[in-house]
């Protein structure tokens, strides 16, 4: 425990955990929209050609985290405009994901040195963090979380029954896009964390998580960013004191919890039900 003290001194642990925060909150709203709205494929195609993006800025001299941005939007904006339906748009992601990972081998072809940059996030670099990093994560974060604040209702609603809420003027099809640019945003902060490989772990499980413990739309939310925060805060921890990769942990800890809540949740509603049966 001294040991882990000694090191919250430094200011790169102290950027880390912050960081890690940062990507945990936006994860875990984002996650259980995820979930619910099946888009897993999505959140690969997103973090797999914002990794083409991230090296196409490297050929321009720029920073390969406002490629990874801007990568990952211009699909967002691509999948949205052309994909609503979910087998449609499960045709559009694949079809995008396989043209961009085609410009980003081209990108890596014209490069022509190791681009170190880029390839740390495919594992994901939180070591490396830096204070310029941290305010762009900050930025990010506040804009996704105001824009879910101000979106949340329809975007439930739309969620939920998009037939019915299509009927009732809420705009779906730009829901489903200005989803698609938040999602861009949640997965280019967590890819600096577990990296474009392990996306799917802090964008997928916490919602997965979240959805096996309750159905109120609040209490999910709630608890899927929890199951986010436990992950990554515990991932880094646990990878200062032994040295092993973050991703890894971060990965261990997020599965342990969704095995927890699926082997656990049978007794959860055991549990719920004796109570209303007790009240009653």
């Amino acid at each position: 425990m001294s040991e882990l003290v000694h090191l919250l001194g430094y200011s790169f642990v102290q950027n880390m955990l912050l960081a890690g925060v940062l990507v945990a909150t936006v994860a875990g709203l984002v996650s259980r929209f995820v979930v619910a709205r099946s888009m897993s494929f999505a959140v690969h195609a997103l973090a797999e050609v914002g990794f083409t993006g991230s090296v196409g800025f490297l050929l321009l001299g720029l920073s390969p985290v406002l490629g990874l941005l801007s990568g990952s939007f211009l699909v967002a904006l691509i999948i949205g405009a052309l994909g609503l339906r979910v087998r449609e748009r499960d045709a559009v992601v694949g079809l995008v994901m396989a043209f961009g990972l085609g410009v980003g081998v081209l990108f890596l072809s014209l490069y022509g040195r190791y681009a170190t940059e880029a390839m740390a996030l495919l594992f994901g670099a939180i070591t490396a963090v830096s204070q310029g990093d941290i305010i762009l994560m900050v930025v990010v974060a506040v804009v996704t979380i105001a824009g879910l604040a101000v979106m949340y209702r329809p975007l439930t609603f739309a969620t939920v029954d998009p037939i019915v809420a299509e009927a009732r003027g809420v705009p779906v099809r730009l829901l489903s896009i200005l989803f698609l640019l938040l999602l861009a945003a949640a997965v280019a902060e967590a890819v600096q964390v577990v990296g474009v490989l392990l996306i799917l772990t802090l964008l997928i499980t916490p919602g997965a998580t979240a959805e096996r413990l309750t159905s109120h739309p609040g209490l999910a939310t709630l608890a899927s960013v929890s199951v986010a925060l436990l992950a990554t805060v515990g991932g880094i921890l646990l990878a200062l004191l032994t040295g092993a990769p973050v991703s890894f942990y971060v990965t261990a800890i997020a599965f342990v919890l969704y095995m927890g809540a699926r082997l656990g949740a049978p007794a959860l509603a055991r549990l719920r039900s004796r109570g209303a049966n007790s009240a009653a």
